[in-house]
């Protein structure tokens, strides 16, 4: 099992991003997984830096820890050439510790560009084409693509790492669970249901299996649940939800009746080792050997110190 940090780039600006990720190098985790969106999801987060500039950054930084996008999005505000350049450059300046993850995307981010906002179904079907773009610039020399969707016209990306990035897509459901089999080289999840990797696998996926812990820590309880309520009730949404509202002004509207209560049947709230460790637990028994803690405590320090001196000893010894 691999386990990994989550950077909040909604929650966080750029420099306060690249020091977590070198004291997340320092006590002991296998990567760090960033967001890539345009906007917070609420306002009171604050932050939204340019993810690749701050990759760019961390890979000066550090020097064995694993770089992961958290995902993504290949076919709105990015073009799938711009991703493919991108994903090659950051292998590069890592020296091959770049993994690219991607999905469907948000209308929270996505939307600033000024297109329609499709159906899931239009999503998926553009995400494969954005894909198979990917996979044609990394075969090397000049390539054209004549999609549905999209477009792609004498392109080549000259720098290419001679091990290609791994491509994790991001699968909600069974239909980007295959998705994730067929041209993926691994799954992100964000729910430990074991349906979603049987159909990663039984669309020939034999790659790693990320998924996203919901951790809160705190000296006490309380403290936690009342700062993932302030900060990351958005995540009690559901995806159906989060993939589909425009501003985080809807977040905050679609989020005002979520209470403490209910943080805390999501989140692992609090300091208790075993309350944490259940949590994670629930992922690497459905079958899940990536996992990433995404604590939406108040104090990024004091969570890197709890889980070098106490989860990681747990989950590794």
């Amino acid at each position: 099992m691999k386990l990994g940090y989550k950077l909040a780039a909604e929650a966080y600006g750029p420099q306060e991003l690249i020091r977590q990720a070198v004291r997340a190098e320092e006590v002991g985790y296998d990567f760090v997984e960033i967001s890539d969106h345009y906007h917070p999801w609420l306002d009171n987060q604050g932050h939204s830096p340019f993810a690749w500039s701050v990759l760019a950054a961390i890979a000066a930084r550090t020097e064995r820890i694993g770089l992961v996008t958290g995902v993504t999005c290949p076919t709105f505000r990015y073009h799938p050439a711009i991703i493919a350049q991108a994903a090659a450059t950051t292998a590069l300046i890592s020296g091959g510790r770049f993994t690219l993850g991607v999905g469907s995307g948000e209308r929270l981010n996505e939307h600033v560009v000024g297109k329609p906002w499709p159906s899931a179904t239009e999503r998926q079907a553009m995400l494969r084409e954005a894909l198979e773009i990917i996979r044609l610039l990394w075969q090397g020399g000049y390539q054209s693509y004549d999609g549905r969707y999209l477009q792609l016209e004498d392109a080549r990306v000259f720098d290419l790492p001679e091990e290609l990035p791994r491509i994790a897509v991001a699968g909600g459901g069974p239909q980007a669970a295959r998705l994730a089999g067929e041209l993926g080289d691994g799954l992100f999840a964000t729910d430990p249901d074991a349906s979603l990797i049987e159909a990663f696998r039984g669309a020939g996926g034999n790659g790693p299996l990320y998924a996203e812990a919901p951790l809160a820590y705190a000296a006490t309880e309380e403290e936690a649940a009342a700062h993932a309520l302030e900060t990351s009730r958005w995540a009690l949404t559901g995806w159906k939800v989060m993939s589909e509202l425009p501003n985080p002004v809807n977040f905050d509207a679609a989020t005002a009746t979520v209470r403490e209560e209910d943080v805390k049947e999501q989140f692992a709230c609090g300091p208790d080792v075993e309350r944490h460790l259940a949590t994670i637990r629930q992922f690497t028994d459905a079958g899940f050997d990536h996992v990433v803690t995404m604590n939406v405590g108040p104090d990024a320090d004091a969570f890197l110190d709890f889980f070098g001196s106490e989860l990681r000893p747990r989950l590794v010894g």
